[in-house]
């Protein structure tokens, strides 16, 4: 990995999970009701990143994944950050997703996996360390339910 200085990586709370639906179809408003969550829409599928708990019985979905946070701000130039942290879980042969935003990127593992994810990028020399209670109140605060 190199004398690079290591990220740290923010444990998001709960479980989530990936949904796919038809391409047609209009974004479900369970989908707003994460703090987190994420639409992708292409010629192909609607597919929605959200809290497990808000995703409706029927709807296709993979369940079961945690999430972390890469902490901060990244300008687009910085090169490399996401692959170095993919590539620590991969070499442990721990299957992971990446969503990136604007700001920065989040990685996810499946549940049964996350405690072995963690132990790895801590061993590599990465941070981890939970959201902290308030941040999470805040967050739910802000989330709209019906």
């Amino acid at each position: 990995m190199g004398s690079d200085p290591k990220l740290t990586l923010i444990e998001l709370p709960g479980n989530y999970g990936i949904c796919r639906l038809d391409p047609s179809s209009q974004i479900p408003s369970w989908a707003f009701l994460s703090p987190y969550y994420t639409v992708a829409h292409t010629p192909d599928e609607l597919s929605i990143f959200t809290s497990e708990e808000v995703i409706p019985e029927g709807v296709r979905c993979e369940r079961g994944w945690r999430c972390l946070r890469i902490e901060g701000v990244f300008d687009f130039a910085l090169v490399g950050n996401l692959a170095k942290i993919l590539k620590v879980l991969s070499d442990a042969q721990i299957s992971n997703l990446a969503i990136s935003t604007f700001d920065t990127d989040y990685i996810l593992v499946k549940s049964e996996n996350f405690l072995a994810s963690v132990d790895v990028l801590k061993k590599s020399g990465y941070g981890v360390k939970a959201l902290s209670s308030t941040n999470v109140s805040s967050m739910l605060d802000r989330v709209k339910r019906p």
